[in-house]
């Protein structure tokens, strides 16, 4: 099969494509021809080892997994033992954890982390889920304790999370503001949001507007910005952005002390996988509550130049790498 390798850590240059050997399940497992994968932020930290601590799960001198890619659907080809869900030929979803993989013709993951695609659902809407929609599911559901009538701010609304996050709190029937550039407020509103805010003209952290919670898909503003957008009960959900070495300290220590002392919240999400939440998402899917937004698509021999367009930030919703065009997408 081919896939995508690297054995340093770096820019997208350090990508290969080689040719290895088709993975074997193990128990437990089940091997999917990939169809389709779709590139996220985590997938260029790995691969840049930025911030430097992401080296503690990934390796601290050069990657301990070779293989990068979280987001994959595709066809099930074989089954590993105790495997009792899945069986050859099904049409399934999910996503990998830090060791990677769904750049490639064929992963292996576990039972755990894939689910049956929906009917009539191609394989690029579905690859372009697991990450992105899970993050913006538990943030705002978890974290941020979404509830009807709620008024929720996203900021950075026409990124990967952002899209989602979107529809999501609509269907939690909250009240969305979204935060986004000049030429994206159209993708925002064909959404569903409620107000559109473009943050080349104004800023929402001094409008004099407050939210009862915040998904910061964008983490740009400082914790001290983001409380002030908040009502007294807000909450302020961060899901992504390049994080500095000031930003990075406010949220360690600063923001969780401010959260003790009072009433207006602050923390963080990081996607955790989970079949229940893969089928809740499946059936948002299936009923057309969530729309994935594709921007663009690549081939597998280009996923350096998908992952450094997605770096730029101008990406608007997904970009998906088409492994196999053979698998009626």
């Amino acid at each position: 099969m081919k896939a995508i390798v690297y054995t340093q850590y770096g820019p997208p240059d350090v990508l290969q494509l080689r040719e290895l050997p088709i993975p074997v399940p193990g128990d437990g497992q089940v091997l999917v021809k990939v169809c389709a994968a779709s590139v996220n932020p985590l997938d260029w930290r790995i691969m840049r080892a930025d911030p430097f601590f992401v080296r503690l799960f990934t390796g601290l001198f050069k990657p301990k997994s070779q293989f990068l890619g979280s987001d994959f659907a595709g066809q099930v080809e074989r089954v590993g033992s105790s495997v009792k869900l899945l069986k050859p030929g099904d049409h399934v979803y999910g996503a990998k954890g830090f060791a990677g993989g769904a750049f490639a013709e064929y992963v292996c993951a576990a039972e755990s982390e894939i689910v049956r695609m929906p009917a009539g659902v191609s394989f690029e809407d579905a690859a372009a889920v697991p990450v992105a929609a899970i993050t913006a599911l538990q943030g705002l559901r978890d974290k941020g304790r979404i509830r009807q009538g709620r008024k929720v701010l996203v900021d950075g609304a026409s990124g990967g999370v952002g899209t989602f996050a979107i529809q999501i709190a609509k269907a939690f029937g909250a009240e969305v503001t979204a935060v986004c550039s000049t030429t994206k407020m159209d993708i925002a509103r064909s959404l569903g949001a409620d107000h559109v805010i473009d943050y080349t003209s104004e800023d929402f952290t001094r409008n004099g507007e407050r939210y009862n919670l915040i998904l910061a898909a964008n983490a740009f503003h400082s914790v001290f910005d983001y409380r002030r957008a908040l009502s007294e009960d807000g909450i302020c959900v961060k899901a992504g952005g390049k994080p500095s070495f000031q930003g990075m300290f406010l949220d360690m220590f600063v923001a969780p002390f401010l959260s003790m002392s009072g009433q207006k919240k602050t923390c963080g999400v990081f996607a955790k996988m989970n079949k229940d939440d893969l089928n809740l998402l499946k059936s948002m899917l299936a009923s057309g509550k969530i729309v994935p937004v594709i921007d663009r698509r690549y081939s597998l021999a280009e996923v350096p130049e998908a992952i450094r367009y997605l770096e730029q930030g101008h990406a608007r919703g997904k970009v998906l790498i088409i492994v196999n065009e053979t698998c009626g997408i």
